[in-house]
C-alpha cells in the first residue's frame, strides 16, 4: 500500500504536501465560515459566490494552464504557485486581524486564489508522475489522495478551535506558515532523479490538441462528464456542512468537526484506493452512484450527530471516485500530453463549482440544506446513468446468466453476449465473462494489435474420415476463433 514511500523524493513531497495541505483547509474551513457568519447573516448564496470565485478560473484559464503546465518545469512552476498561495494567505489574514475585512475583500481573495490555484492543482497532479514513473504511479497517485484526506481530517476540527480560541485572522497566518514545508520540499528534491520529460513539439493550438485528444477517446469523455456533474453540484461541502451545522444549531466548533468526520470516509476510500494495482473505470461508476445514495441517505439524518455519521459514507464514495478518476486518466494519457489532459480534468472538476456553487447556495437558502443534499444525490445518480449508458450503448454490456449457475449472473461484451445466448459456452474466448475476466479498460488497441490469436487444435486422425463428433468440433472451434477475433475487435478500449 505505502510502497511509493520507499522513494526518496516522493518521501519529500509527501510529508510536504501533507503539513501544506493541513493549512489548506484550516483556511478553506475558515474562510467559509468567516462570510457565513462573521460577513453576513448566514447566506448561503455568498459562500457559493465565493466558492465559484475561488474555483471558476481553473475553467475559464484551460487555454492556458494546459500549455503552461506541459510546457515549463513543474518544480519551478509550483515553487512560484506555493509562493503567491502564501502570500495571499498571510494578506487576508492581516486583514482580517485589522478588523478591516469586508465581504468583497474576500471575493477578491478568492478570485486570486483561483487564478493561482488554476496553475497549481494541474502542475502538482502531473507532478506526482514526474516523481514516481512507472508500476507505482497509480499508487503514488492514490497516496497523494490520501495524504490530503488525512489533512482534511486534521485541518478543519483544528480550524474550528482554533477560531473560538484565537480568531479568523490567525488561521490564515497559520495557513501561511504552512506553506514553508511545500516549498522547502521542493528544494530539497533530487532533481536527477525526477522522470525526464521531453519538451512538447508545438505543432498547433495547445488548447485544441487537448481537446482533441480527449475527443478521440470515449472513456475518456465518460470520466470527465461523471466527474464534472459531481464537481459541480456535489463537492459542495462547504455549503452542506456549514448550513447543517446552523441548522442543527452548532457552533464554528462543531462545523470544523463535521469537515474532519468526512474526512475519516475520505481517508479510508484513498487507503483501498491504494491497495488496488491500478485504477479501474467500473469503480468510478460504482463511486457515482454509491455517492447519490451517500448524499440522499444524508439529507435525511433528522439529528447532528447523526448527520455527522452519514457523512463518512458521502466522503468514502466521493474519494473513490475523483482517486480512482484521477489515477485512469494520469496512468493511461502520454507524458507529452498529460499536462493539457490534466488541466481539462481539473477545470472540469473545480470550474465546476463555478456553476453548481451558487445553484446550491441557493436551493440551501430558499428551500432548505437537505434540499441541496438532494441536488447532490440527483447529480451523483444522474453521473451513474451516464456511465453505465456509455457501457450498454458503447460497449454492448448486457447482463447474461452464466452457464455454470442457474442463479450466477456475469456482465458480458457484445462479442460474447451472443455466444452465452446460445448455449455455446465452450465457444467464449478468455476474457469474455467480466464477472471472472477485467472490463473494456483493461484491453488496448496495442494488445490488440501485437498479441497472437490462438487458434484451436486441429482434430486428430485421418484428414479424410469424418464422424458427427469431429464435424461438432471443428463447428465448435471456428466460432471460438471468430469470437475470439470479435473480442479484441470490439472489446478494446482506447489507451493511448
Amino acid at each position: 500500500m505505502f510502497r511509493s514511500l520507499r522513494i526518496y523524493n516522493y518521501r519529500l513531497w509527501f510529508f510536504g504536501a501533507l503539513i501544506s495541505n493541513v493549512g489548506g483547509w484550516m483556511q478553506s474551513t475558515t474562510q467559509d465560515w468567516v462570510v457565513l457568519t462573521e460577513l453576513t447573516h448566514n447566506n448561503a448564496a455568498a459562500v457559493g459566490t465565493t466558492m465559484a470565485l475561488q474555483f471558476g478560473p481553473q475553467l475559464l484559464l484551460v487555454p492556458l494552464t494546459g500549455a503552461v503546465v506541459d510546457r515549463f518545469d513543474r518544480r519551478r512552476l509550483l515553487l512560484v504557485t506555493q509562493t503567491m498561495l502564501m502570500l495571499l494567505a498571510a494578506g487576508l489574514g492581516l486583514l482580517l486581524l485589522s478588523g478591516h475585512a469586508e465581504l468583497w475583500h474576500v471575493y477578491g481573495f478568492a478570485l486570486a486564489l483561483g487564478i493561482t490555484n488554476a496553475f497549481d492543482a494541474p502542475a502538482r497532479q502531473t507532478f506526482v508522475s514526474d516523481v514516481v514513473a512507472g508500476k507505482d504511479a497509480s499508487n503514488a497517485v492514490a497516496l497523494n489522495a490520501a495524504s490530503f484526506n488525512t489533512a482534511r481530517l486534521i485541518g478543519p476540527a483544528v480550524a474550528g478551535g482554533l477560531i473560538v480560541l484565537v480568531g479568523s485572522g490567525w488561521v490564515f497566518l497559520i495557513n501561511a506558515f504552512t506553506f514553508v514545508a511545500m516549498i522547502g520540499a521542493l528544494l530539497a528534491l533530487r532533481t536527477g532523479e525526477l522522470a525526464h520529460r521531453p519538451r512538447p513539439v508545438r505543432t498547433g493550438n495547445p488548447l485544441v490538441q487537448g481537446f482533441r485528444y480527449v475527443g478521440s477517446r470515449s472513456d475518456l469523455v465518460v470520466v470527465i462528464s461523471i466527474v464534472f456533474l459531481i464537481g459541480a453540484f456535489g463537492l459542495n461541502f462547504p455549503i452542506f456542512s456549514s448550513t447543517m451545522a446552523v441548522m442543527f444549531g452548532e457552533g464554528a466548533g462543531e462545523y470544523g468537526i463535521l469537515s474532519s468526520v468526512l474526512a475519516i470516509g475520505s481517508l479510508t476510500g484513498a487507503l483501498l484506493a491504494a491497495r488496488r494495482e491500478r485504477a479501474r473505470l467500473r469503480v468510478v461508476l460504482i463511486g457515482a452512484g454509491a455517492f447519490g445514495t451517500a448524499a440522499l441517505i444524508a439529507s435525511l439524518m433528522p439529528t447532528y450527530g447523526t448527520f455527522a455519521a452519514s457523512t463518512i459514507l458521502i466522503g468514502f464514495s466521493s474519494v473513490t471516485l475523483l482517486t480512482t478518476a484521477n489515477g485512469y486518466v494520469q496512468t493511461t494519457t502520454p507524458s507529452e500530453v498529460r499536462g493539457r489532459v490534466m488541466s481539462l480534468y481539473t477545470a472540469t472538476l473545480m470550474g465546476g463549482t463555478l456553476i453548481g456553487a451558487p445553484i446550491v447556495g441557493w436551493v440551501a437558502d430558499a428551500f432548505g440544506p437537505r434540499w441541496a443534499l438532494g441536488v447532490a444525490s440527483v447529480s451523483g445518480y444522474a453521473a451513474f446513468a451516464i456511465g453505465l449508458g456509455w457501457l450498454v450503448f458503447a460497449r454492448g454490456a448486457r447482463l447474461v446468466r452464466l452457464p455454470a449457475s442457474r442463479w450466477r449472473f456475469g456482465v458480458a461484451w457484445s462479442a460474447a453476449t451472443e455466444a452465452i445466448a446460445d448455449g455455446d459456452a465452450e465457444a467464449l474466448p478468455t476474457g469474455a465473462l467480466q464477472a471472472v475476466r477485467p472490463d473494456p479498460d483493461d484491453f488496448s488497441d496495442q494488445v490488440a494489435m501485437t498479441s497472437p490469436i490462438r487458434l484451436p487444435a486441429l482434430p486428430t486422425g485421418s484428414p479424410h474420415t469424418s464422424s458427427p463428433d469431429r464435424d461438432r468440433s471443428r463447428a465448435r472451434s471456428s466460432r471460438a476463433a471468430r469470437s475470439r477475433r470479435a473480442s479484441i475487435v470490439s472489446g478494446g478500449g482506447w489507451r493511448g
